[in-house]
């Protein structure tokens, strides 16, 4: 848990005692595939960050329809806009894989907010990649394809304000990412294949894609 803390964006522009404090008051959760790292309506007195693992931000609707809103992946961060606002979280966090979490408290969070300015600045860089994100997600739902979904949603992962250190490998299994595109495991597959034919990636045997060209995948995703 303190080596993540440390090499993340904002810890180390952190001073060391105040690293320190924080590594004090963190806890570790560990989800398994399948449970909730967190449940809508629910009180939120934590950030929280992924240490390893996959996780995904979705609602469900009345009638049952579930629609995912975001994944979360190895280093990232999320829950900072409820801690904010003082409101109950507005979506569930499910994990897709076995994932390792970090969670500040929040009397930890607000201290940083009140005498880090590198923090400060850091949540504002954060908040306005998610802002980004989020409006993506709308153009994505009404106007894309499916080819178009999924090319945007490995996209989003190379997104370096949110994931600072992006691996060429994407260790997602076909599910994982229909998923997270909105799409069954079988449309998800062919997509796959369609975005491989155009060399866009390529399907490894062992599982996972390897990302061959990820300004193409972006470009791709907005329809050019």
């Amino acid at each position: 848990m303190f080596e993540m803390l440390q090499a993340s964006t904002w810890g180390r522009a952190l001073t060391e005692d105040q690293l320190e404090r924080v590594a004090c008051e963190a806890r570790e959760q560990q989800v398994p595939a399948g449970g909730y790292a967190a449940h809508a309506g629910t009180v939120v007195d934590h950030w929280s960050g992924v240490i390893e693992g996959l996780l995904k931000m979705s609602v469900t609707a009345p009638d049952g329809r579930v629609t995912t809103l975001a994944g979360v992946n190895g280093e990232g961060w999320y829950g900072e806009g409820s801690l904010l606002k003082r409101e109950p979280r507005r979506y569930d966090v499910i994990a897709l894989r076995p994932s390792r979490l970090v969670q500040v408290p929040q009397s930890t969070f607000e201290w940083l907010r009140h005498h880090s300015l590198p923090f400060n600045h850091y949540l504002q860089h954060l908040m306005n990649a998610r802002l980004s994100l989020f409006i993506g997600m709308l153009q994505v739902d009404r106007l894309l394809s499916a080819e178009e979904r999924v090319a945007h949603c490995l996209s989003t992962l190379f997104n370096t304000d949110l994931y600072p250190n992006p691996r060429q490998h994407v260790d997602l299994s076909q599910q994982e990412i229909g998923l997270l595109s909105g799409l069954s495991r079988q449309r998800a597959n062919i997509v796959l294949g369609v975005l491989q034919e155009r060399g866009l990636l390529r399907i490894e045997a062992r599982g996972g894609i390897t990302v061959l060209d990820i300004e193409g995948l972006r470009r791709y995703a907005a329809g050019r």
